[in-house]
């Protein structure tokens, strides 16, 4: 592992840009923290489901220690696509970062916190919204979190995306 950040090139904003689906994003992620942290992790899968939250908090996603699955919250993404579609691509940059971080080894969430910070102002300058969101989620509610209080339903009712870690897909002829 780096035991330092390194700067890399300016690509990361177009490429989060030209984005099309979470599979595209995914792959931005992986290669900003190879690129920063020198470390990398392949066949995950990604997975979303409703996990409810309130209008003080909520859960963007999470990774379950020792799987192979990054979980996002259904209910925030929907509504940051619906009423502010512009944040959409930062945000899901954001928690999937965030979240694969936690897989390649961090699992400490105040230094998860800050490598995801510090990755994202380094590949995309302090005013992208990657960033601000890396610096501070709290200036984005109420988009983020629910009006009323919802509990996560008992049974994870959760869809899992097709073709997300398309680095790691393997072929056969």
């Amino acid at each position: 592992m780096n035991g330092k950040l390194t700067t890399s090139g300016s690509s990361y904003p177009a490429r989060l840009e030209k984005s099309k689906d979470l599979a595209d994003i995914f792959e931005v992620v992986k290669d900003a923290v190879e690129a920063q942290l020198g470390l990398s992790r392949g066949g995950l899968m990604l997975g979303i489901a409703e996990l409810g939250g309130r209008p003080d908090s909520w859960i963007g996603g999470f990774y379950p220690v020792a799987t192979n699955i990054i979980v996002m919250n259904r209910g925030p993404m929907n509504r940051i696509l619906r009423e502010q579609p512009e944040l959409y691509k930062s945000y899901c940059f954001h928690i999937l970062l965030h979240e694969y971080i936690h897989t390649v080894g961090y699992m400490d969430e105040a230094l998860t916190r800050r490598r995801a910070l510090e990755i994202s102002d380094r590949l995309f300058g302090k005013d992208h919204l990657a960033t601000k969101m890396a610096a501070d989620i709290g200036q984005f509610f109420p988009y983020l979190t629910y009006a009323l209080p919802q509990e996560p339903p008992e049974d994870l009712d959760m869809e899992l995306v097709r073709g997300f870690d398309r680095s790691c897909a393997s072929y056969i002829c």
